[in-house]
């Protein structure tokens, strides 16, 4: 059975990191470890008050017990960390747990239209930037991206623009980025990616779904993960990733007064294993 490790944090209420990758990697038939980077009572976006319990001092007590128990992960995905000394942990267990025949995935949480996410710094920015290059996937969102080439943020751009942004990504040492959130339309909406080795992008693109939801880049980051590890091809992951990103944010609809928790994923987790049946 296929193993995955996800680092990153648990929000006990409300539909982000660990409580999403937890089912939907599970959802595809993985089997999936986890460890929790700190423990929020509820995430950040749109809750105030909410407790924090930083759990940077486990995570090397948790790497130094599964080293003695030699274990073996098919890939190794990492979300939102919480502090530039956090990230250089992570580093670290990428170095003990990455083997010829595993990779590795970085989601740089950073932030999202045009703007860091509250408590991060220009610091923290060069310390992912230096994460991604140990990545063998990574997948920013635009904002994300723009802050680890050092670019201006914009919400004008084509397909080129796009190609060049994956080009300069890829320069920073991972295998294949992946750039999430990508529109050319207001009908449309998806995901590009690059393999500087081939010379070959992908581009997916399903229904644009006029709502902004918490959490659907951690969807996208599993869903991808999870299809890449079970053997599926860049395309493919994409385009299973795109699909069900799509389907969560259109079973959320009729739930207006709870899109701020989340998407109602849940629902939609028949058609995520049919997706990765039919691929």
């Amino acid at each position: 059975m296929k193993k995955i490790v996800t680092i990153q944090d648990i929000s006990c209420f409300g539909k982000c990191s660990l409580t999403v990758a937890l089912p939907i990697i599970s959802a595809m038939g993985i089997e999936t470890a986890v460890i929790p980077t700190a423990v929020l009572s509820t995430h950040t976006g749109g809750f105030t008050n909410y407790t924090f319990h930083d759990l940077s001092d486990d995570i090397t007590d948790i790497a130094n017990h599964w080293k003695s128990l030699n274990l073996h992960f098919d890939a190794i995905y990492t979300g939102y960390l919480g502090s530039a000394s956090q990230i250089k942990i992570v580093s670290d267990f990428f170095d003990r747990f990455k083997t010829s025949d595993n990779f590795i995935v970085v989601d740089p949480v950073l932030g999202d239209h045009g703007k860091l996410y509250a408590g991060f710094t220009d610091k923290f920015v060069a310390n992912m930037r230096k994460l991604c290059a140990k990545a063998d996937y990574i997948m920013p969102n635009m904002t994300e991206a723009c802050l680890l080439l050092g670019l201006p943020y914009t919400e004008n751009y084509n397909k080129n623009f796009v190609k060049e942004t994956l080009e300069k990504l890829s320069k920073l040492g991972c295998h294949i980025p992946i750039l999430t959130g990508v529109r050319f339309d207001e009908k449309y909406e998806g995901a590009a990616a690059y393999d500087p080795e081939k010379d070959e992008y992908f581009f997916s693109f399903d229904k644009h779904v006029n709502r902004r939801l918490h959490g659907t880049g951690d969807i996208f980051a599993s869903v991808f993960t999870g299809a890449i590890t079970l053997n599926k091809s860049v395309q493919e992951s994409l385009d299973i990733a795109v699909k069900f990103i799509a389907d969560c944010i259109e079973a959320t609809i009729p739930c207006a007064d709870e899109m701020w928790y989340g998407s109602c994923f849940e629902v939609c987790l028949g058609k995520l294993i049919d997706y990765t049946k039919q691929q």
